[in-house]
């Protein structure tokens, strides 16, 4: 699992966070980095040791190094000390990462660290629940693309560190026909969907083709041109047992359609390759995390 801050994605994403929390646009020419309250309350040349820990239960650990990079971009002379890994299961009051440097560079950097590592967290920890709840079956947990503009390169990295594995990370990695491409083709005709397969891969031949299908009909109509995935969309369980034998040997089936964690059990009993959810990066909440001083 590579480190996400090697992606120049997020180096941009965390410099534009702690733009956000420390530049004011009337004040950027005389306080480029402005925590005002530390300024006001907080001596110049005071050092403190600190770490940050999840005060829940169960929590997986995410985006370590993205909290790293926080301080550094704030003050590169603080150092900071991984003490878990990403994809580690820490318990309550567990340090997670420990830091030391001047106060005032701590303290502005705290915020902006808490808010992308809390995020991140809460995205692992309910991955790994779907990927521990199918284990037995050893079907894929897929994300999707309904990440938080500007942070999915964070929010995949987190599934990662769960257990679970990217889909597409863009409109520009796969050829993935869902319902509205398919309304496009020819009317929607559900009999010519191996025609479209085959456009899509004359169009661009180096990518993997996918087919959003809701019915058996459709399914037997994309198999024909052999696509790499069909995506078994908001299927009953018995309908997708028949599609996963039909694709048996030709293509990789995907279960999507608002698939909960008491159900996802019962849908890779069917056999099915991968399910997607995108309640892993819309809906995972937060963790709750805390940064606490150890000395000052």
């Amino acid at each position: 699992m590579k480190d996400v801050m090697r992606s120049p994605r997020a180096q941009a994403a965390v410099r534009l966070a702690l733009n956000e929390d420390l530049v004011s646009v009337s004040l950027a020419k005389s306080f480029p980095r402005c925590d005002a309250t530390s300024i006001a309350l907080v001596n110049p040349k005071a050092v403190a040791t600190g770490e940050i820990y999840a005060k829940g239960t169960g929590c997986v650990v995410a985006g370590t190094t993205v909290a790293q990079a926080v301080f550094r971009v704030v003050d590169p002379k603080i150092k900071v000390k991984i003490l878990k890994a990403d994809g580690s299961v820490v318990k309550p009051g567990e340090p997670i990462l420990e830091f030391k440097g001047l106060a005032r560079s701590i303290l502005a950097a705290e915020r902006t660290a808490l808010n992308f590592m809390q995020r991140m967290c809460a995205t692992a920890t309910l991955t790994k629940k779907f990927v521990d709840a199918v284990k037995r079956y050893g079907t894929m947990i897929l994300d999707t693309r309904k990440t938080t503009p500007g942070l999915r390169v964070f929010e995949k990295y987190a599934v990662l560190c769960g257990g679970g594995t990217n889909h597409r990370m863009g409109m520009y990695d796969r050829i993935l026909m869902k319902d509205n491409h398919r309304r496009l083709w020819r009317g929607g005709n559900p009999d010519e969907l191996d025609k479209a397969v085959v456009a899509a891969r004359k169009a661009f031949p180096k990518l993997a083709v996918e087919v959003e299908v809701e019915s058996i009909r459709e399914c037997e109509s994309a198999l024909k041109a052999k696509p790499e995935w069909i995506m078994l969309d908001n299927m009953s369980c018995a309908d997708m047992k028949k599609c996963v034998k039909l694709c048996k040997g030709i293509s990789k089936t995907e279960a999507s359609g608002g698939i909960t964690l008491d159900r996802a059990k019962e849908v890779a009993a069917t056999g099915v390759t991968a399910i997607s959810l995108g309640c892993l990066t819309h809906s995972a909440g937060s963790i709750d995390l805390s940064l606490e001083w150890r000395a000052v």
